[in-house]
């Protein structure tokens, strides 16, 4: 650079023109600096890089020539353009939004990329840091999750990708899942995979009450390769059955859907569920238990193939009457009559029996068919003298297969039907147990409010 002091100037300069002609030059490389620099300034440092005393002489303010600026903003394009070549083409996309809510537990987590293919997704859970498996598509452009996620949680996804030209590519996100408080499911019988007996309806208890029956019935589909019609019906705000007329076809298979996820129950509480539930309707197997003649036959699949003698409710504790389902079944159970309000006058139950030997359940509110080692052999097939269980004859341990008791547990699944009739008793309540096949089909597919 030409000094701007040139001609007669002293072959000595002043220390004081000395410094202002530094800090021109200073100004104008600044001024370049300025234009390309990426970082801010550190006033320390700027202290430091003078040199000397400060004095009471002052330069004048100067600004970058034309063709310092036109040099600086030429270098800056020149840096951009490079930055630019090196950029990926691959483009990568994280769902939901980061910092996003109220995210769905099944369908909304996906990562995919356009312009290139992906080379590792990582989504971990925020609090604990456990790593949630999931699987890149065949194509390498698209990733899901593996599993369902778990309601009222932050995840992290980070994933990273190539472009053609092995350029790299990086993206990051957080997000929410539904709460628990804003969103409901549903608990349903019977089980993915399993076989059950003709009367075995499709029931389902939801976590949360619900106020929009309708949209809820509409997004849940029960089907038949019976071709059997189904439909719902509901015992109260948190429970919905399904059922055919009639009992399932022997050897039919149903299928159950969920699509829930998204679906308004309440104000303010929405599904979260997208599931299908297959199941098989095994044999037909129907057994009668007639309360006056202390017998019950056990038909399967119209066929007579035992009558055994039992034991029901005694006169002031009868059997309810009607279609009952077996529910649970249990190789050895504790009965205390207290957790139904037997009850001696010290609070105890009448009874407690800590190994009741293959016990069925027939009803929520306590009816079992079980065996029964503790009462005289001679009172089956002649005496009712339970507390409204069906009691049939058995050994203490339940080890001899040849029992009534064992041969009957044996030979019974889920879902078999247990008829009582000519108890004194009323008819079984139809939301007490499984056993909706108490209510008839006019009442069943009443429209209801």
């Amino acid at each position: 650079m030409t000094p701007p002091d040139t001609g007669n100037a002293p072959a000595k300069r002043s220390p004081i023109t000395r410094r202002r002609t530094l800090a021109a030059v200073a100004v104008l490389m600044g001024g370049a600096v300025a234009l390309t620099a990426c970082g801010g300034h550190d006033d320390g440092d700027s202290k430091a890089a003078g040199s000397g005393p400060s004095t009471s002489a002052s330069s004048p303010s100067q600004s970058p020539s034309p063709s310092a600026s036109a040099s600086a903003s030429a270098q800056a394009k020149k840096e951009d353009a490079a930055a630019a070549k090196q950029a990926s083409d691959a483009k990568i996309t994280i769902a939901p939004k980061d910092g996003s809510t109220g995210a769905s537990i099944h369908n909304d987590a996906k990562v995919t990329v356009a312009g290139g293919t992906l080379t590792s997704v990582t989504m971990t859970s925020k609090a604990t840091g456990n790593k949630i498996p999931g699987t890149i598509s065949a194509d390498r452009t698209s990733w899901r999750p593996d599993v369902a996620l778990a309601r009222g949680t932050q995840y992290t996804i980070s994933a990273a990708a190539t472009d053609a030209k092995g350029r790299a590519a990086a993206a990051n996100g957080t997000f929410a899942t539904v709460s628990a408080s804003s969103s409901f499911i549903g608990y349903f019988t019977p089980e993915d995979g399993s076989t059950v007996g003709v009367g075995m309806p499709v029931s389902i208890n939801f976590d949360k009450a619900i106020t929009d029956r309708a949209a809820v019935e509409s997004g849940i589909t029960v089907t038949s390769s019976s071709g059997q019609r189904v439909e719902g019906h509901w015992f109260s705000s948190t429970r919905l059955d399904f059922r055919p007329e009639q009992y399932w076809q022997a050897g039919s298979h149903v299928s159950l859907k969920l699509h829930l996820d998204g679906v308004k129950g309440a104000a303010g509480v929405y599904g979260v569920q997208d599931k299908t539930v297959n199941f098989t309707v095994g044999r037909s197997q129907v057994s009668t238990v007639d309360a006056r003649t202390h017998q019950m036959t056990v038909v399967r699949d119209g066929k007579v193939i035992r009558t055994i003698p039992i034991s029901a409710g005694a006169p002031d504790h009868s059997t309810y009457n009607g279609q009952m389902v077996i529910s649970e079944k249990y190789e050895k159970t504790r009965m205390n009559g207290a957790t139904v309000g037997f009850t001696e006058d010290d609070g105890k139950g009448e009874y407690d029996i800590p190994d009741v030997p293959h016990a069925m359940r027939l009803s929520n509110s306590g009816t079992f068919i079980h065996g029964n080692y503790w009462g005289s052999k001679s009172i089956f097939g002649t005496a009712n003298t339970s507390h409204g269980c069906v009691g049939l004859s058995d050994t203490k341990g339940g080890k001899d297969p040849d029992t009534p008791a064992a041969w009957f547990y044996n030979n019974s699944m889920v879902g078999d039907v247990v008829v009582v009739k000519d108890s004194a008793d009323k008819t079984i309540q139809p939301d007490n147990g499984l056993n909706g096949w108490n209510l008839s089909w006019a009442a069943w597919t009443a429209p209801q409010a």
